[in-house]
């Protein structure tokens, strides 16, 4: 990615959890963006990130933070879905801001939270970063350059043992997996194909983690008879490291690509990424593999982020970002949790 001569306007950061301190501060200082002040309920955290990132200033309140820097900044908060509303409310009108995903708890949040946006006129996007990864930007630009033909298929297969114990507010959600997981994968496919014309889903718990809404999923977003675009996640395979796998598969009537996103095995260690492509060229292919620079932590971040600055710097009109796209990914979200709930056939009816 050449930042070389993007727009860098000063960031402010609301929140110090390990999502700011293990992907934003990190994707920041990659792209050499300003992040000029954090404020957090927790003022120790936001000092030792500020210390550790150097970090102008550690604000005692979001009041303060906004008397002192009013629509110059870009706003990016990381916090629980059901925060957003209080820190939206709390921005000063025209604001530009960078809302951590998910986009609320629900579509009708996610609608309250749009309505709201809008009467404030702000700027805003959500942080659906996975589709900024440096893998999905190669695969995008090889689709666009036509070495895939026709998209047929994207499959993404997610089979972890993830400790949810690092984040203590999932456990009193009352929609978890795909709320604050699969979410990722529905973006990414949307976009790859756009908006399905339906969505299919059934979602799981496991008896070791029965605390937890769910832990296993299984969605399919239904593009008609051509396309098969499917999500599998599994994230209670404790069976040791040596099997668990995550990978996106995307095949097309001239080749195909998968991707080996190794940020979730053995978390929070990961493994190295791998792409491997294959080209249908007279007749004869092979696989072949293609060394990348960035994952998806931090090095995402930075694309989200990009999207805002050039935003606010009037470079483009609206963020690929927006919450106006991101509006359509919690309806796909929505439409799982409905499908969850009253789809499938009882077998007994039909006999």
């Amino acid at each position: 990615m050449n930042i070389k001569h993007e727009p860098n306007i000063p960031i402010c950061i609301i929140g110090a959890g390990g999502i700011v301190a293990d992907a934003h501060l990190p994707a920041y200082k990659i792209a050499n963006y300003t992040v000029k002040g954090i404020v957090n309920r927790n003022t120790a955290k936001a000092v030792a990130l500020a210390e550790k990132f150097g970090i102008e200033k550690v604000y005692d309140s979001l009041e303060e933070m906004v008397t002192d820097n009013g629509t110059e900044v870009i706003y990016d908060f990381a916090l629980p879905a059901s925060e957003i509303i209080n820190v939206l409310e709390r921005l000063p009108d025209e604001a530009t801001v960078l809302i951590q995903k998910p986009y609320g708890e629900s579509l009708d949040e996610a609608k309250a939270i749009h309505k709201l946006a809008y009467q404030k006129h702000l700027q805003a996007g959500v942080n659906f970063q996975m589709r900024f990864a440096p893998y999905i930007l190669e695969a995008k630009r090889m689709i666009a350059d036509g070495l895939l033909g026709d998209i047929v298929d994207i499959e993404v297969y997610v089979n972890v043992h993830t400790p949810w114990n690092l984040w203590e507010f999932l456990f009193v959600k009352e929609r978890m997996e795909i709320n604050y997981h699969s979410i990722h994968y529905v973006d990414l496919i949307r976009s790859f194909l756009g908006n399905p014309k339906k969505v299919l889903a059934r979602t799981f718990k496991h008896p070791q983690a029965l605390q937890l809404a769910s832990v296993k999923s299984n969605i399919i977003m239904d593009y008609g008879d051509l396309v098969r675009a499917v999500i599998h996640t599994n994230h209670n395979h404790n069976y040791s490291p040596q099997k668990q796998e995550s990978y996106v598969k995307i095949e097309g009537t001239k080749g195909a690509i998968k991707i080996g996103f190794g940020a979730l095995i053995n978390y929070p260690h990961g493994i190295p990424d791998t792409f491997e492509y294959i080209h249908l060229e007279d007749g004869v292919a092979e696989w072949k593999t293609k060394p990348l620079h960035g994952t998806w932590f931090p090095h995402a971040f930075i694309g989200t982020m990009r999207e805002m600055q050039r935003a606010k710097a009037r470079i483009i009109q609206k963020p690929e970002n927006s919450i106006d796209d991101a509006l359509m990914t919690m309806a796909c979200v929505e439409a799982a949790y409905i499908s969850n709930e009253k789809d499938g056939i009882a077998v007994s009816t039909l006999i």
